[in-house]
């Protein structure tokens, strides 16, 4: 498909605004960004209120960032859908994704799906962080995973104000095998060290008496 001259896209403007599509303001502002077009060593791509920005350079036929942001008028786009090496945007994907839903080998999102994931909602292969977090390694308000660390916690091992699993420490249960596990641990991920520094305290108050009278 060619691409329109700056003519047509002025006119086509023009023709949203006579149609109602486009406020004045929106008018104003859509032609202001148009004359005065992309910054060096960016692409843009897609007309409206959102934000569409991607770098040049690509790497394994990616850009190596985007920014999808917004709904695009032009394209029947709801929501920004960035895919890049860094992608940013309300839907994200990419090898670091950073979104509404981010998806990537390191995501932060609201929901985040990768192997190192962070979020509100947090699933990740190795690692996951977040208001409810789901991974081999979890840290959240509800974590679940094989090692899992929150308020509410389920996995071999288990370590939180509510717990559930086979090696558990919990305000109602305490494993020696748990005791162990997490106290000697305490710093073996460098993100969790400080947390699970500060809950091994816990575990000792909480736990030794129970241990000692086994």
């Amino acid at each position: 498909m060619p691409r329109m001259s700056l003519a047509d896209e002025l006119q086509k403007l023009a023709d949203l605004r006579r149609r109602g599509t486009l406020t004045p303001d929106e008018f104003e502002q859509a032609k202001r960004k148009l004359l005065a077009g992309p910054a060096p060593g960016l692409q843009a791509w897609g007309r409206g209120s959102g934000v569409r920005r991607q770098s040049v350079t690509r790497i394994a036929g990616l850009p190596l960032w985007a920014i999808a942001t917004g709904p695009d008028r032009e394209r029947g786009e709801q929501r920004g859908h960035a895919r890049a090496v860094i992608a940013v945007g309300d839907v994200a994907t990419g090898v670091l994704a950073i979104g509404g839903i981010a998806r990537g080998i390191v995501a932060l999102g609201g929901v985040a799906l990768g192997v190192v994931s962070a979020g509100g909602l947090a699933i990740g292969l190795a690692l996951a962080a977040g208001g409810g977090a789901i991974g081999a390694v979890a840290f959240g308000g509800a974590a679940i995973g094989n090692v899992a660390v929150g308020g509410g916690a389920v996995g071999r091992y288990a370590l939180g104000g509510g717990g559930a699993g086979q090696y558990v420490v919990a305000a109602n249960r305490c494993d020696p095998e748990a005791v162990e596990f997490f106290i000697r641990n305490a710093t073996w991920i460098p993100m969790a060290g400080p947390a699970l520094g500060a809950q091994s305290r816990n575990i000792n108050r909480m736990c030794t008496p129970r241990v000692q009278a086994r």
